[in-house]
């Protein structure tokens, strides 16, 4: 018969199955009294702690695992979590070891109290989690910081303005924010390419870092534009930091490969304080000077003290944000003006100029007047125009369906569609594409459109100007020059440019029923447009007595409130 196992034979078998268990884990295990001193620890724990278990758990001279902790912090957290163990709650929580004799790591613990004969007890497991801290610390650090340079980024920076805008607001504290914009960076980045470009931040950024006081912000906002938030700073004290930071960057000779660049930079200030409206308010206004420092010669520094220039600043890039949100609203709308023709044998054709208007964030239309000089000076008009050519031409309704069949059944094309085109889109390379990608997909005729640039840009990109016409009139458009007679005017650059109508200038035409001089203007506009075979329109014809004045002197079409107010397309 087989020997029968004794008692205690059994119970040394389970605890040293027991203990090969918690040997294996891949998480540390220790056990300790409510005085969280040590009875277990296993042999990855142990490991960890660089302690012998024997060291750990000797009677009478047992470790509390607080030892490990080598801050105060740090050991005041485990004491409470200890506690909230011990009242049969289990925890857990994050902390760092950080033995004497051992490598530190941040781990994770979870506790649970246990009851027993000899009393109560605490188990524990300890995963390290160090390598996924450090993941999170590396992900944190892009989330506060720029790459390039490593200075902090525009999240950040934001963030840190509003907390001192809310102190000046509590403390009635003064703060300064510089925002600064360098002044030759596009043309490295034109001329060497952009690996010189981010060579120029990191150096620019290294040697300015110096100069900011060790408590002060110094922040990458993006491209070549920087921020830097000095506290607890006077206006005085921030203009003489300015100016040394203005002129540490001017000092700087920038190298690269066998050319070399001198450098500038135009700073805004503007002071934080208890007055201060918003922390983005600040932040526009120190842009808006610093843009001041650039009207005004570059290479300067310039505080925001709300002059009218400062002002002026302001509300341009104020429109440019406004109209930025219409483009994502769709809050861009298009309207139509009729041109009516004077000769009767086209008075049964159409012809129109699509018009853009913007509606504000009350429901207001604005009329183009208003923002489109801020769209043009920062670069906004490329997209606009863009907007506007997709939405005319991708119309399909019953009405340009309408005319589409008329004008294939008569072979003839009885609608005129003006559209208003930019410098900005003339200058741009892709334009041309896509502007007749978007005919070639759309239903109207290109015979049917009529692109209008203005006599400024016309002439102010003369080469470029005629390459585009010759293009839109190999494939059939029409194309107007616009405004002619605003101040460039000269007849002998008319006869290069490929166009089929002259758009006489409004301001011309508003008093030509009382400025004899300005209807001669008019009427020689008119005849040299005639006998270089181009039909002429009139714009801004208010009243009769224009209207009358323009008949007789034999102008081809007529346009303006007085005929026809602008209604939605």
């Amino acid at each position: 018969m087989p020997k029968k196992s004794s008692p205690s034979s059994d119970q040394d078998l389970h605890l040293s199955l027991l203990r090969a268990y918690i040997d294996s884990a891949n998480d540390g295990i220790f056990v300790v009294c409510d005085e969280m001193k040590f009875h277990v620890a296993n042999r990855l724990l142990v490991s960890w702690l660089g302690e012998s278990e024997a060291v750990l758990t000797t009677h009478n001279r047992r470790l509390p695992i607080t030892y490990f902790f080598s801050d105060d912090k740090t050991r005041r957290l485990f004491v409470e979590r200890f506690k909230e163990v011990l009242t049969g709650n289990p925890v857990r929580f994050q902390c760092r070891l950080q033995p004497k004799h051992g490598e530190p790591r941040w781990v994770e613990i979870n506790m649970n109290k246990v009851g027993i004969e000899a009393g109560e007890l605490v188990i524990g497991v300890v995963r390290d989690t160090t390598e996924h801290m450090e993941m999170m610390a590396v992900v944190q650090h892009y989330a506060r910081y720029d790459d390039l340079t490593g200075l902090v980024n525009r999240r950040e920076f934001e963030q840190k303005l509003k907390e001192l805008f809310d102190d000046a607001k509590r403390q009635h504290s003064r703060h300064v924010l510089l925002y600064l914009d360098l002044d030759q960076f596009k043309l490295i980045n034109d001329t060497c390419g952009h690996m010189a470009g981010d060579e120029l931040l990191r150096q620019l950024s290294s040697q300015t870092r110096e100069i900011i006081r060790f408590n002060d912000t110094f922040a990458r906002l993006g491209g070549d534009e920087f921020g830097v938030l000095l506290e607890d700073c006077s206006t005085d004290l921030a203009l003489g930091i300015a100016e040394k930071i203005r002129q540490t960057i001017g000092a700087i000779r920038f190298r690269w490969k066998d050319r070399s660049f001198d450098i500038g930079v135009s700073i805004g200030a503007c002071a934080i304080t208890e007055k201060s409206e918003s922390p983005a308010d600040i932040l526009s206004n120190a842009d808006a000077a610093c843009y001041v420092a650039k009207d005004n010669g570059r290479n300067r520094v310039q505080l925001y003290f709300g002059g009218q220039d400062c002002f002026s600043k302001r509300a341009e890039m104020d429109w440019v944000a406004r109209l930025t949100r219409a483009m994502e609203d769709k809050r861009l709308c298009l309207y139509y003006q009729k041109i009516f023709p004077l000769n009767a044998a086209k008075a049964n054709a159409e012809y129109f100029e699509v018009l853009l208007r913007l509606v504000d964030e009350t429901g207001t239309i604005v009329t183009p007047g208003v923002f489109l000089p801020s769209a043009e000076k920062y670069n906004l008009m490329p997209a606009i125009d863009r907007w506007v050519v997709s939405h005319v031409l991708s119309r399909h309704d019953e009405w340009w369906a309408r005319r589409a069949k008329i004008e294939k059944a008569t072979d003839e094309i009885n609608i005129s569609c003006s559209i208003n085109l930019s410098g900005a889109s003339l200058n741009d390379d892709r334009f041309p594409a896509f502007l007749q990608e978007q005919i070639a997909s759309s239903q109207i005729p290109p015979q049917a459109l009529c692109f209008e640039i203005t006599e400024t840009v016309a002439i102010t990109n003369l080469q470029r100007a005629l390459s585009f016409m010759r293009e839109l009139k190999e494939i059939g458009c029409h194309i107007a020059l616009d405004d002619f007679g605003s101040g460039m005017s000269s007849y002998a650059y008319l006869k290069s440019l490929p166009i089929d109508i002259l758009k006489i200038d409004g301001a011309l035409i508003k008093n030509v029923a009382q400025d004899q001089t300005d209807l001669a203007m008019v009427e020689s506009i008119n005849r040299i447009g005639h006998l270089m075979g181009l039909q002429t329109v009139a714009e801004y014809v208010e009243n009769d007595e224009i209207l009358k004045k323009l008949r007789d002197i034999d102008v081809d079409f007529v346009q303006g409130a007085g005929l026809h107010r602008p209604e939605l397309l």
